[in-house]
């Protein structure tokens, strides 16, 4: 009797360990709301983690900063305290510098080099930093096209007009010293405090992609919309890697599948909807421009720019890098 009750205590340990990978709901932090590129990305993520594991693995969004600021998620991720967080890639160069290299002004200049700087080779060199440098590793990119320049002051279509501008930018250091290289001024903003500032003038703009600023709405306090094509924004997926490694191979495999497979979509969404919000912002009265000069803000970002980010993005060989591989036909 002993022989045998020491026989089904074993074997409810085997079933309670072969399913315990299941027992379990994923948290996912997020800055941006439901409906913009991270919620179309995490919301597709999720249908696809519960659909693999038969909905025995629960995915729960907190969009909105709901669990805090995009740096504060990334700590917790690091930590193991937070599963998984979408974050803007700015956010994560503090901790692993070589990433700002992804923030370089007119580095990425199609959709072809964003696919190109986000998959294969520099997808793994990413990585290789994020988990050895960072604690941290990225299992998908959130795509959400060029960074455009509103304003409530004038249409920008030269750099005469942006000069002076109080232009909100993330606290990223390339992008700082960018919109100081172009005369304007910029100023570093946490993202929960931008429209409030719009609202009341404590800026005259912001850069932000069509989704955003129609999501964001900011057609509310922005008159007008300037496509530079000087920066993509691309938001990773992270798992700290004490997450990570606690997970079996097959709930990780789970994950890494999922995430995938939610990029791909985020990409398609991404594509489709840009125009929409486009639309939507110029119905909302927003007034669309082109650069009549962009040669000339691309020639002050690469001469004036790039030579003072070189150490802060882990040195000139990395860009050179990833210029080597995106010129490759």
């Amino acid at each position: 009797m002993r022989k045998f009750t020491l026989f089904l205590v074993s074997a409810l340990v085997m079933v309670l360990m072969s399913t315990a990978v299941y027992a379990k709901t994923l948290r996912v932090g997020m800055g941006d709301p439901l409906d913009s590129d991270q919620g179309a990305f995490a919301l597709r993520f999720k249908e696809i983690v519960e659909g693999l594991s038969h909905s025995k693995v629960t995915v729960e969004l907190f969009p909105n900063g709901a669990l805090g600021t995009e740096t504060e998620m990334l700590q917790n991720a690091r930590m193991g305290t937070l599963d998984i967080a979408i974050i803007g890639v700015g956010n994560a160069v503090p901790f692993v510098k070589e990433l700002g290299t992804l923030s370089m002004p007119y580095l990425l200049q199609t959709p072809y080099d964003v696919v190109k700087v986000t998959t294969g080779e520099l997808n793994q060199m990413w990585n290789d930093y994020a988990m050895k440098n960072g604690g941290f590793k990225i299992i998908g990119w959130t795509y959400s096209n060029f960074r455009y320049i509103t304003n409530s002051k004038r249409p920008i279509k030269s750099l005469a007009d942006v000069k002076g501008l109080k232009i909100r930018v993330p606290h990223n250091q390339i992008i700082l010293e960018t919109f100081k290289a172009w005369d304007a001024n910029p100023v570093p903003m946490d993202w929960s405090e931008t429209f409030t500032a719009l609202q009341q003038g404590v800026l005259d703009g912001q850069e932000n992609p069509y989704i955003v600023n129609y999501t964001s709405k900011f057609h509310e306090v922005q008159k007008y919309l300037t496509e530079v094509h000087y920066q993509y924004s691309l938001q990773p997926m992270i798992i700290g890697m004490k997450t990570f490694d606690k997970m079996d191979k097959e709930l990780q495999g789970i994950v890494l599948q999922a995430a995938l497979e939610a990029q791909m979509y985020g990409l398609l969404f991404q594509t489709l909807e840009a125009d929409k919000a486009k639309v939507g912002l110029q119905n909302g009265g927003m007034e669309v421009s082109t650069l009549t000069d962009e040669a000339e803000w691309k020639k002050i970002a690469l001469e004036v720019v790039w030579p003072k980010m070189y150490d802060a993005v882990g040195g000139k060989a990395v860009v050179d890098k990833v210029q080597a591989i995106l010129n490759k036909k």
